[in-house]
């Protein structure tokens, strides 16, 4: 499988660096042309309709974030890596969308890895919720694969991930249930920067703002949005009333 690139990025030595990793270890990538700016990209992917497209977030003029904008929903056949610079927040940002990048200074192991992703996915990219998250709203919103669809959630709307062997069963604030085929860590590790959710069992991860109450008897669990009973660990009870600041009597 041949795959038409293109790379925008303003910095001259940034696509110098990235076209000769492509050259080396992606020898089925053929990078068809290197911009150093959104418009010049625009015109390159108009004129050669490459497959992928490795783009720049932090450039002069526009953002890589407005490429996009530039064209109608018909005209987007092409899958977009970004390659950006951001810190840990804005990464974050990016697992949660689902959406494919290689932070710089990019290493081969992982260009490679983002190559074999596009090959298994042929991923199209939807920047609107990416757009949303880096905003680091209150309504920042998860990407949830299932098997006919990726639907996008916010986590505000989460009351708690159950585990169920290699799944995971995700509550909703409506009371429905999604099903996914993640383990309960991936979910842990990704969420492990929002203060939010707390794994307070092996079975459960917990959006902390839906606790109603603590009950310690039968070995202590935790009501949640005053309808679902989940169990907590005794070693993890210390560590959620430090993370919630209450008083343990």
């Amino acid at each position: 499988m041949k795959i038409n690139a293109i790379i925008i990025d303003d910095e001259k030595m940034a696509r110098s660096l990235l076209s000769g990793m492509i050259s080396e270890y992606c020898p089925d990538v053929e990078v068809l042309e290197a911009c150093n700016d959104l418009p010049s990209g625009v015109k390159a992917i108009r004129k050669l309709k490459p497959d992928l497209v490795f783009l720049d977030i932090e450039m002069p003029r526009y953002s890589g974030l407005e490429l996009l904008d530039f064209f109608e929903e018909n005209e987007i056949n092409f899958s977009i890596i970004f390659t950006t610079a951001y810190n840990q927040y804005a990464i974050q940002a990016f697992k949660l969308s689902a959406i494919d990048y290689l932070l710089k200074p990019i290493e081969s192991t992982e260009l490679e890895k983002s190559i074999e992703r596009f090959k298994k996915n042929n991923f199209k990219t939807d920047f609107n919720v990416l757009k949303e998250n880096l905003k680091g709203s209150e309504n920042q919103k998860i990407a949830i694969s299932t098997l006919n669809s990726v639907k996008f959630i916010e986590l505000n709307q989460i009351v708690f991930f159950k585990a169920e062997g290699a799944y995971t069963d995700i509550y909703l604030l409506d009371d429905k249930k999604i099903t996914v085929s993640k383990g309960l860590k991936h979910f842990e590790d990704l969420l492990k920067d929002n203060n939010k959710f707390f794994r307070c069992h092996k079975s459960y991860v917990i959006n902390t703002s839906y606790i109603t109450e603590h009950i310690k008897s039968d070995g202590g669990y935790l009501k949640l949005n005053e309808k679902h009973l989940v169990s907590l660990s005794i070693d993890k009870t210390t560590d959620l009333y430090q993370k919630m600041n209450w008083i343990n009597k």
